[in-house]
Parts: structure tokens; C-alpha cells; sequence
């Protein structure tokens, strides 16, 4: 039988252009999802992110699935599939809001 692992990364943090999630190692899953819930629903301007990997959870480079969370949305996703032992996700776009976001990693 699979196991499933669902993790709060993040709880009500404020999602500034500069942020990043808190790592989460997960080598034993064969693939992830992040859901961003934004807790703001009238946030200005889209939000992007994108998923990060790490071989030791110090050093990260761009896995290439992003999200973009449309004006007024509160929740989008990415799916990552191999990506090593590490993983966090990173805000890309240049909006100046800074809403509250709470941010969910489901590991299978």
C-alpha cells in the first residue's frame, strides 16, 4: 500500500517578493504537491511561484513547475515529481502585496 504524508510548511506567514517556504526533506516520495492558499482573498495582482530542489536541503536550484494565483484567487498548486531529497517553493513575481498564505506539501 502507498503512504501519503500531507505537511503544513507554512501557517499564516506573510508572503513578502523575497519569500521562500521552510525546506521539507521527502526522499522517500515519488512526488509532491504544494497548495498555496492565500488568506487574503482581495490581494492585488497575480502571484507566482515556483518549486525548488536541493540534494542536501542548503544549496537550491529551480525544479521548473510554477503557479500563478490570479487576482482575487486563494489557492493554487504545483506538482513536482523527481526531485531528490529536498524540496520548497519560492514567490517569482513582482507584485507588491503581501498577503498571509498558508502553504500545504502532500507527499505520496
Amino acid at each position: 500500500m502507498r503512504e501519503s504524508y500531507t505537511a503544513a510548511v507554512e501557517r499564516n506567514v506573510v508572503c513578502g517578493r523575497d519569500f521562500t517556504s521552510e525546506p521539507y526533506e521527502a526522499a522517500w516520495a515519488d512526488e509532491a504537491i504544494f497548495f498555496i492558499r492565500v488568506l487574503d482573498p482581495n490581494h492585488k495582482g497575480k502571484l507566482a511561484f515556483t518549486a525548488e530542489i536541493s540534494p542536501d536541503g542548503m544549496r537550491w536550484c529551480a525544479q521548473g513547475s510554477t503557479c500563478e494565483i490570479a487576482e482575487g484567487a486563494d489557492l493554487g498548486f504545483i506538482r513536482v515529481k523527481h526531485f531528490g531529497g529536498w524540496l520548497r517553493i519560492r514567490r517569482i513575481d513582482a507584485v507588491k502585496t503581501e498577503p498571509k498564505v498558508i502553504v500545504y506539501l502532500n507527499l505520496k
